[in-house]
Parts: C-alpha cells; sequence; structure tokens
C-alpha cells in the first residue's frame, strides 16, 4: 500500500517533461549518431529513471542530519577528480573521462552534485552568519577545489559551472551586497590572469571564434558558423530525419553533444524545439514549486543549486548554438549524449522529488 500511495503522489508533470526532453534528445541522436549510441543513452536514460525512482523514496533528511556522509561525497568527488589527472587516459586532448569497458565516466558530473550537497549543508547551518566573512571564504575553498581540478583536465565550462553555483548560492542565501560586489571585483581582476596564463590556446580560439567568427571561418568559426545554418535551415516543421545538410554530412561538429539543439532544430524543426524549451519550463516549474513551498532551507538550496546547475548548463548550450556564447563544451540536460550527465541529472531530480514527497 505505501509502494502505491508513493506512485500515485509523484509528480507527473516533471515526469511527463522529462521524459518529454529524454525523447527529443534521443530521437536526435539515433538521427545523427546511429542506433549504437541510441540503444546507449537508452540504457542510461532507463538506468536513470529507475535511481529516480529510488530515491524519490528515501528520505532526504539523510542528507541534511549526516556531515560525515556529506562530507564522504564531496570528498569522494575530489578523489577521483585528482586520480583522474594522475591516472585517467588522454582522450581527444583533454583527460574528463574514466574508460570503464565500454563505458565512459565523468566524475565532473559527481563533483557538481557533491558541490550542491556540501553548499546547501554549509550554508543551511550558517544561514543567520553568513555576514561573516570567513563563511564566504571557506565555502569559496569547497568550490574553488574542484573548480580547479575540472579546469585542469582542461574543462573550463564545468569550472564556470562550479563558480556560477557557488555564487548563486551566496545570493540565495543572503550575502551583503558590498560582499556581492567586492567578489565581483576580484573575478574580473582575476580573468586577464586566467586569459594570460591559465587558459589552453583552442579554449582562447574558441573565444576569438566567437566575437570574430569571420576570422577563420574554415577553423574556430566553422562550428558556430554551421549552427546558425543549421537552426536557420529547420524552418517550422524541419528538414526531417536522417534529412539534415548541416547534420548528416559533417558540417556540424558533434551534432550529438555540443551541437545537439542545431541538429534539433534543423530536422525537427521550430515546433519540436518550443515543445523542447516548453517541457524545460515545466521542469523549471516543478523546481521552483518545491523552493516556495519548503519550510527548511537545506531543501530549499539544494533545488535552488540544482536548478542553477541545469538552467546555467541549458543557457550555455543554447547560447553557443545560436552564436550567442563561445563554445565551452556543456551539455544540453537531459538531451545531449552522455551517461554520466544523465545519471546527474536524474540523481538530482530523485533527491528533490524526495523532498517535495517528504516536505515538513
Amino acid at each position: 500500500m505505501k509502494v502505491l500511495k508513493k506512485i500515485f503522489k509523484i509528480d507527473l508533470p516533471l515526469i511527463l517533461s522529462v521524459a518529454t526532453i529524454s525523447t527529443i534528445g534521443l530521437i536526435s541522436i539515433y538521427s545523427s549518431t546511429g542506433p549504437e549510441a541510441f540503444k546507449r543513452q537508452l540504457f542510461f536514460i532507463l538506468f536513470g529513471f529507475l535511481i529516480f525512482f529510488i530515491l524519490s523514496s528515501f528520505d532526504w533528511r539523510l542528507l541534511k542530519e549526516n556531515s560525515f556522509f556529506v562530507l564522504f561525497i564531496y570528498l569522494g568527488s575530489i578523489a577521483l577528480l585528482i586520480a583522474l589527472l594522475l591516472f585517467g587516459p588522454e582522450i581527444r586532448n583533454v583527460q574528463r573521462w574514466f574508460r570503464v569497458g565500454p563505458v565512459m565516466i565523468a566524475p565532473a558530473e559527481l563533483a557538481k552534485l557533491a558541490l550542491i550537497i556540501v553548499l546547501a549543508k554549509y550554508f543551511s547551518m550558517r544561514h543567520v552568519e553568513l555576514y561573516k566573512v570567513r563563511h564566504i571564504v571557506l565555502s569559496g575553498v569547497y568550490a574553488f577545489i574542484p573548480t580547479f581540478l575540472v579546469f585542469r583536465q582542461p574543462d573550463m565550462g564545468t569550472a564556470v559551472i562550479f563558480i556560477i553555483l557557488w555564487a548563486g548560492i551566496l545570493v540565495i542565501s543572503g550575502i551583503k551586497l558590498k560582499h556581492f560586489f567586492a567578489l565581483g571585483m576580484i573575478g574580473i581582476a582575476s580573468a586577464g590572469f586566467i586569459w594570460s596564463f591559465l587558459m589552453q590556446d583552442y579554449q582562447k580560439d574558441r573565444v576569438i571564434g566567437f566575437l570574430s567568427p569571420e576570422l577563420d571561418p574554415q577553423g574556430i568559426g566553422w562550428g558556430g558558423i554551421h549552427a546558425r545554418v543549421a537552426i536557420g535551415n529547420g524552418g517550422i516543421f524541419g528538414q526531417g530525419l536522417m534529412r539534415g545538410s548541416q547534420t548528416q554530412y559533417g558540417y556540424l561538429p558533434e551534432p550529438h553533444t555540443d551541437f545537439i539543439f542545431a541538429a534539433i532544430a534543423e530536422e525537427m524543426g521550430f515546433i519540436i524545439v518550443v515543445l523542447l524549451l516548453l517541457a524545460m519550463a515545466v521542469m523549471v516549474w516543478r523546481m521552483l514549486k518545491i523552493i516556495f513551498n519548503t519550510d527548511s532551507n537545506f531543501p530549499r538550496l539544494f533545488v535552488s543549486g540544482f536548478l542553477i546547475v541545469v538552467m546555467f548548463q541549458s543557457f550555455v548550450n543554447i547560447g553557443m548554438n545560436l552564436g550567442l556564447l563561445p563554445i565551452m563544451g556543456t551539455p544540453l540536460p537531459l538531451v545531449s549524449y552522455g551517461g554520466s550527465s544523465i545519471l546527474f541529472t536524474f540523481t538530482g531530480l530523485g533527491i528533490l522529488e524526495s523532498m517535495r514527497y517528504n516536505n515538513n
């Protein structure tokens, strides 16, 4: 009876929106990449739904009340990031994945979840003391460690996500305005140093290609130019599956990951793009409802952090497809090919569903 009660109380709009988003991504992956990638993505989506239902049945208060468990998750994710830099294989000149048989595992996705949990835990316990600078500094250390490690892979996109997550939770927790502006000035001052000494040449090329794609249309400007062409080609109804000229003939790089939004627009058209965006809006609405309805700081901060990550990734991926942002290799949640990203998203959704169901 308890299981049936849980099933009937599941957040149906959230499930339907997630299923819609995932299905659109699956169809596009099949069209652009083939049946093998489709089968793998389908496996991870189904496994993700299983994780969602399992986690939604557990009580989220374990995360709120057990500091050792939270610290274990955080330190475990850091250990994996360090091990990746020391022992991980170099794939396409980066170290972002462990290879386990046919499966590629990205520890950065676990680190995202770990950082959301540890920041929610930290600030929920010190909400009334946020005026003290030491709490801002210590929380910044929690964020800086995984940021530095993923930057070394190198993975600029995920590093930026960690910083945005930390800054967003600071704002939601109630940081003083003068402290926020001070952090902003430090960030601006650091940008020149990062550009000169830390960024890889290909990362600089992506920024230059974004600002002036006409300088090298056959090189650094290629992806952005053809993504916009693909989106323009789609029209209202699209060119049809396996018929997109940019998607099928190699003009659109990485049509199943970085540029999957452009591939969807070209082959499925404006109507499906609108459906995708509406489903994403429903998913965001369900998260916001939990934030506004909960009486506890920890779930409010956790869901806010998860929402920041999902929205920022979506904004960056769609923005770089439209030519509004430089290419950063950021996946579109639940749409882009990649098991680690899929499992991160479903794990976060499962935890927040538990928070909705066990709201106190």
